[in-house]
């Protein structure tokens, strides 16, 4: 009988446990704002420069209320909505268990945590960082109105240089004072990285060696400061910040360079498969939308070894099929490939060639008699050429129509004496090999046909055919 009861106990008990283990939340974060009652707030999170929702809650009749869950919340800087879209930032990191109280109308000089020190102490970060950047930017506006002040200047300078000291400082006390938590790791990110002192050869032409040294240093160790196996940094705005910034403003843009940077950074986060992802998105991005010539083979590139590769499995095969042939379309007119030759029929009836052309500069011009852009592109482009025809520069223009009455009725009347092709049935593939999916299309080939520009406006030929006389090569 006492066993009987020991086993009835022993059941009780764990049934208990079961029960009291399936009502913990994994994350509970309360609220309470008393001036802010019967409210809706929304719990939302960084990806990036991006914000996405999370969670919702009313608060009750006293202002008070929960978000909670029964998974925890992958870490990084989450955001409390307020009605109005006014919001304060929290961190989520291990602890997620805690309280927040403010007041509706100064929430953020009246916010307070209980039960994540961490909270605590990111707040008081965003308080002092806040009172010296104010102090920072009144030194600056005061070194721009003393510009003609020499002793000011000189005096302002030195002030400016020992409170960005003094914010260094400040900033590494923080990071000390909160070792191993997400804080510091943030922190730790925003810190630039100190170059070492530099030391030159006497009669040594100085700064274009500085600036190489200078250059290479800031390239090597911009992410010295960034955990890259660190997720939690995916959910901040932080990480895309300093991706954003050294692939625009730290790297030369030449796709040769940009590639060589882009295989050291996935090296350093392709064994964490989240931070992998969140790089290789923000790379495929970026490039597909930039605007820089040549920056197509950087997309080619990211292509070919993440996204068709397999190794972007995130993708459906839809997406895979598709980024491939738009892809293919890029493979063969990249910025220091070979021209693909064109082999035509012509506006005096003799076939021409692409590549029998002898001249320093070819205008591979794509255009159409009836096209709104190519009505004001062709005639500046006829008077450039009328100019420098003589000069090493020849156009070789393809009619994208099959209309022949009218490229020749438009030929004859606008005395387009240049070489004009013709190829309605498009039997050289001409649309393939120069992707032109829209018209005018320009290419620049030198006189090795090596393609040296793409999908430049005719305003701009000029400038660049000059600029790249003189840096480049010699007109023959």
């Amino acid at each position: 009988m006492k066993m009987q009861k020991f086993i009835s106990v022993v059941v009780f008990l764990s049934l208990a446990l079961i029960s009291c283990g399936q009502s913990k939340k994994s994350y509970e974060i309360s609220v309470k704002i008393p001036d802010l009652k019967d409210s809706t707030l929304f719990l939302a999170f960084h990806m990036g420069d991006k914000q996405y929702l999370k969670d919702t809650l009313v608060l009750d009749g006293n202002g008070s209320g929960t978000f909670s869950g029964r998974q925890e919340l992958p870490g990084g800087i989450y955001m409390i909505v307020l009605p109005g879209r006014h919001y304060f930032e929290i961190l989520v990191s291990d602890d997620q268990q805690f309280e927040v109280t403010c007041s509706y109308e100064d929430y953020f000089n009246t916010l307070k945590f209980a039960g994540s020190s961490e909270n605590s102490a990111f707040l008081d970060y965003q308080k002092q960082w806040i009172q010296m950047q104010q102090k920072a930017s009144a030194i600056a506006k005061r070194l721009q109105n003393n510009k003609q002040n020499p002793d000011s200047l000189k005096v302002l300078s030195e002030k400016q240089k020992t409170q960005e000291e003094f914010m260094k400082t400040y900033l590494k006390k923080v990071i000390d004072e909160n070792k191993g938590s997400l804080l510091a790791s943030l922190i730790r990110a925003l810190l630039p990285v100190d170059a070492p002192p530099m030391f030159l050869t006497d009669g040594v032409k100085s700064d274009s060696l500085k600036w190489i040294i200078q250059y290479n240093y800031n390239k090597d160790h911009f992410f010295d400061n960034i955990d890259l196996n660190d997720e939690r940094l995916i959910r901040t705005p932080i990480l895309q910040s300093k991706l954003k910034a050294f692939f625009t403003d730290v790297v030369i843009q030449s796709p040769d360079s940009v590639n060589r940077e882009i295989d050291r950074l996935i090296a350093k986060c392709e064994n964490n498969y989240s931070m992998f992802q969140f790089v290789s998105v923000f790379l495929f991005n970026h490039f597909r939308q930039s605007e820089i010539m040549g920056h197509d083979a950087v997309l080619v590139k990211l292509a070919d070894d993440i996204y068709l590769s397999g190794r972007a499995d995130w993708i459906t095969s839809e997406f895979r099929d598709d980024l491939k042939k738009q892809i293919d379309l890029l493979r063969h007119n990249l910025i220091g490939m070979t021209a693909q030759n064109l082999i035509m029929d012509s506006y005096t009836g003799i076939f021409v060639s692409l590549f029998d052309i002898e001249k320093d500069f070819v205008i591979l011009y794509f255009w159409e008699p009836d096209c709104g852009h190519c009505k004001e592109a062709t005639p500046k482009l006829k008077q450039y050429y009328d100019e420098m025809k003589d000069r090493g520069v020849e156009v070789f223009s393809v009619c994208t129509t099959n209309d022949r009455q009218e490229w020749e009725k438009y030929i004859a009347e606008n005395k387009l004496t240049w070489i004009n092709g013709w190829d309605p049935q498009r039997a050289t593939n001409y649309g393939y090999y120069y992707n032109v999916q829209s018209t005018p299309m320009i290419y620049i080939l030198d006189r090795d046909k090596k393609i040296i520009a793409k999908k430049l406006s005719v305003d701009d030929i000029p400038a660049f055919i000059d600029n790249y006389r003189k840096y480049f090569r010699k007109s023959g």
